[in-house]
């Protein structure tokens, strides 16, 4: 293997321990509140605390929303149907297991 076919890649590990705030959720997943607060109250996620400005997200709520977000924005998916299009997703990845 020579030097020219060496890639760099940088990701983080995002433990489900971690605890994100909405605002934190929101820089991350580079979105709107807006968003969030509506796919909360769709069902798409599910954090804990009773209010937009107490609940925390975890990790699996991080990778959620990313995929919530590719629905809505670059499919233009409306809400109820992303929360459809994701349970449909985890269905069939329970399939595949």
């Amino acid at each position: 293997m020579s030097a020219a076919d060496v890639q760099i890649m940088r990701c983080s590990i995002v433990e489900d321990e971690v605890q994100m705030t909405t605002s934190e959720l929101c820089h991350a997943t580079n979105t709107e509140a807006e968003y969030v607060i509506a796919w909360v109250y769709e069902g798409i996620l599910s954090p804990s605390g009773s209010s937009p400005d107490d609940w925390r997200f975890s990790g699996n709520s991080l990778l959620r929303a990313k995929k919530a977000l590719t629905l809505s924005r670059d499919l233009g998916i409306n809400t109820p149907g992303v929360a459809l299009a994701l349970d449909l997703l985890d269905e069939l990845s329970k399939l595949k297991i």
